[in-house]
C-alpha cells in the first residue's frame, strides 16, 4: 500500500498517496472534503460549469482505496457534498454506488460547514467522532491534540529537480492532522496562509499526496 507512515497520539497512521487517511489497528479510512455534486450546484448557481464527472472520479477512488486497504470502518470528515441540495441531486446510480461502498461497512458522515450530512443515504450522523486516542472533527480547533481534521483543503509547492510542484497535502504535527480534500475539483488553500500555520507546529510536515508521498517542512 503507498502511504507514509507516522504515529499521532500514540496510534499508527498512513497517509495516502490518494489523500485518504488509513488506522491499520481499527481498520479504518479516513477521507475529507469529497464535496461531491459540486458540479452540479455550480450549474443550478449558474457558476462557470465543470466537467461532469467528479462525482464518479471520486467515488472510484474511494472505492480503490477501501479495496486496497480492506477497511471495514469510513470516517468522512465532513462537506461530503458540496451544499445538502447536491446531496438531494444525486443521480440514483451514485446513490446506489454509495449505497454499495457502505455495504458490510461502519460508515460515519461528520458534519462540515458545506452540508448537514446526507441524512438519507445510510450510515451514522454525528458532529465530531472521538475514537480514543484520537478526535474526528471537520474543522480544528486550537490547543486540542490527538486530532483528524480537514475543512481547509491544503495544498504545498515544492521544488523538485528544479520545477515546482503544487499538490494537495496532509500538513502533521505532533498535536494534529488536517486532511487535504479528497474530492476532485476541491481546490485548496497554500500551507503559508496564517489560518494554517497559527494551527501548526514550527516542527510540522507536509506529506504531498501523489503516486510517491513526499514529506517535507511545512512550507511557510
Amino acid at each position: 500500500m503507498n502511504g507514509y507512515d507516522f504515529i499521532l497520539a500514540g496510534a499508527a497512521l498512513t497517509a495516502l498517496g490518494s489523500g485518504a487517511l488509513y488506522w491499520r489497528e481499527k481498520n479504518l479510512l479516513c477521507v475529507s472534503d469529497m464535496h461531491l455534486g459540486k458540479t452540479e450546484r455550480r450549474a443550478r448557481l449558474g457558476e462557470a460549469t465543470l466537467p461532469p464527472y467528479e462525482t464518479h472520479d471520486t467515488l472510484s477512488r474511494l472505492q480503490a482505496d477501501l479495496a486496497a486497504t480492506g477497511a471495514t470502518t469510513v470516517i468522512c470528515l465532513g462537506d461530503s457534498f458540496d451544499d445538502a441540495a447536491a446531496a438531494r441531486a444525486l443521480l440514483e446510480a451514485e446513490k446506489l454506488w454509495i449505497a454499495r461502498l457502505q455495504a458490510g461497512r461502519r460508515w460515519v458522515w461528520i458534519e462540515g460547514n458545506h452540508d448537514p450530512g446526507p441524512m438519507d443515504l445510510g450510515g451514522t450522523h454525528l458532529h465530531e467522532l472521538p475514537l480514543p486516542p484520537l478526535t474526528f472533527r471537520h474543522i480544528a480547533k486550537p490547543g486540542r491534540s490527538g486530532e483528524l481534521s480537514g475543512h481547509y483543503h491544503p495544498k504545498v509547492t515544492l521544488p523538485v529537480r528544479g520545477r515546482a510542484i503544487t499538490r494537495p497535502a496532509f500538513l502533521i504535527d505532533t498535536d494534529r492532522v488536517i486532511l487535504p480534500a479528497y474530492g476532485t475539483y476541491t481546490g485548496g488553500l497554500r500551507s503559508h496562509d496564517s489560518a494554517l500555520t497559527d494551527l501548526m507546529r514550527p516542527e510540522a510536515i507536509a506529506v504531498l499526496t501523489g503516486t510517491t508521498p513526499r514529506a517535507a517542512p511545512m512550507p511557510r
